[in-house]
């Protein structure tokens, strides 16, 4: 049964029983962003101005090691794990991620195709990082690095385009399997699990993410976790 909460990220992870999830994809409002928002190179603002959603706090660096050592717990042997992030949260949680049991396999490149804001060499592009617990085998190897999806314009702030989360999700798990997102934001990895025949758990802590979600119509169990 596809379940959703409203709860801190890492309290609802430890909720889950271990092996308990196929395929782990989540964005977490990392926070190098607090330095692009006080120069105003970042759209991913408390309060965006092309949305009236409310952005929820930073999750901060030093909350990773907690955050993937609930992910490794959670994930079944032989499964993958899907982190967007930048260029400079990259370098942070990638070690991190390894000395808890993570293999990183490689940062995959989601080309947005439009410049975004910024002074120098402005952004197109956003990392997802690979990682993998076990060894499973990717369902399509003719699939490239490098995913060329428009970004999504004045939807939820940070929305991904549901089609790119797809390409993740078949290519790292089954259906009927569960896939998870505990910063699901606008719901993309949910509506894209949904799709494609798998179970999602989600979670957000943000009362906006929660109503854009019930606005998309997706039919799931809420839990406010309190």
């Amino acid at each position: 049964m596809s379940q959703i909460y409203q709860m801190d990220a890492v309290e609802w992870l430890k909720t889950l029983p271990d092996a308990s999830v196929d395929l782990f994809i989540t964005d977490p409002p990392y926070e190098s962003l607090e330095k692009h928002r006080k120069i105003g190179t970042t759209t991913r603002l408390k309060e965006s101005k092309s949305s009236s959603n409310q952005w929820f706090g930073i999750f901060p660096n030093t909350r990773f090691a907690e955050l993937f050592t609930q992910i490794y717990r959670v994930l079944k042997k032989n499964s993958h794990f899907y982190l967007f992030c930048d260029q400079e949260t990259m370098f942070i949680v990638k070690p991190i991620a390894e000395q808890l049991g993570f293999k990183f396999w490689k940062p995959i490149v989601w080309d947005k195709c439009a410049i975004g804001m910024g002074y120098h060499y402005r952004a197109r592009y956003e990392f997802i990082l690979f990682f993998e617990k076990g060894k499973r085998k990717l369902n399509d190897l003719s699939i490239p690095d490098v995913l060329q999806y428009k970004r999504v314009w004045r939807g939820y702030p940070t929305e991904k385009p549901v089609e790119l989360l797809e390409v993740l999700i078949k290519q790292s798990s089954s259906e009927n399997e569960v896939v998870a997102d505990a910063f699901f934001g606008s719901g993309a990895t949910l509506i894209a699990a949904a799709n494609l025949s798998r179970q999602y758990l989600g979670c957000d802590i943000s009362d906006s993410a929660h109503q854009h979600f019930n606005e998309r119509g997706l039919s799931a169990e809420s839990d406010t976790g309190s």
